[in-house]
């Protein structure tokens, strides 16, 4: 955040300094526009009481890993393309759609207990690593409809809330996702390939003699459950996983 608002900023001095550009854009009913995007995705997780325990194979019975002692998600990094489609609905809301094409990873890290001698003990038998990551790779084609509701303009500047609603669907090919073949303690964390999620943030119109530059940051959160369950050691000890996105975008309209 330290880092963007000097970017900010140095386009606020840039469009101050300029003569008071024409309406532009908004001076149409309907205009059109692209973006790029910088996306941090992680999961808020919702375990299961029994989580802790460890996991055995159901086929032998044999022990997998070891009983946990922590789950969670760190940040991970993404990024979009996609287009903008804006239909002004009054001089101070816009009803906006805008398509895209994302790529993110989503990782969950789940750490093991110590061993009663005091080292932490391996999750399998002979290995040393006490942790073990699962990433989730996605390539999602989101559909968001937001409203955005506008400040009066300011010269070449004005301030804008953001909020709406936000369909994605996962096209990542199954064969990538496919472990039946797979030994359970190499199994995958599947999600569901469609997302309902809403979101919310805020953005600034920067006005430019030939076009908008509009830098944006929005929250998003799924609705439901993205975990698509399976009876495996990183599966089972989840309840439920909704989605966080932190979005940074900048619109060119």
């Amino acid at each position: 955040m330290r880092r963007i608002l000097p970017f900010f900023f140095i386009l606020w001095g840039i469009s101050a300094q300029a003569q008071n550009w024409g309406g532009g854009v908004d001076s149409e009913p309907l205009h059109f526009g692209f973006t790029f995007q910088y996306i941090s995705s992680e999961f808020k997780i919702l375990k299961k009481p029994d989580w802790r325990n460890r996991f055995f194979d159901p086929t032998d019975n044999s022990k997998v890993t070891d009983s946990l002692y922590a789950i969670h998600s760190a940040p991970t990094p993404g990024f979009g393309l996609g287009f903008v489609s804006d239909l002004a609905i009054g001089s101070h809301a816009n009803l906006r759609f805008t398509p895209g094409l994302v790529f993110t990873d989503r990782q969950i890290q789940y750490d093991y207990v110590s061993s009663p001698s005091g080292p932490v003990s391996s999750p399998i038998q002979g290995e040393a690593n006490a942790a073990i990551v699962r990433k989730v790779q996605a390539t999602m084609v989101d559909l968001p409809i937001g409203f955005k509701l506008k400040s009066d303009r300011l010269m070449n500047f004005r301030a804008y809330l953001i909020g709406g609603v936000k369909y994605s669907l996962d096209i990542v090919s199954k064969k990538k996702t496919n472990d039946l073949d797979f030994a359970y303690i190499d199994k995958l964390v599947k999600n569901k390939r469609s997302i309902l999620a809403y979101e919310a943030g805020i953005g600034f119109d920067f006005y430019f003699e030939f076009f908008k530059l509009s830098p944006e940051i929005k929250l998003s959160h799924s609705v439901g459950s993205v975990l698509d369950p399976s009876d495996n050691p990183y599966s089972s000890p989840l309840d439920k996983l909704f989605l966080r996105n932190l979005q940074f975008s900048l619109y060119f309209e």
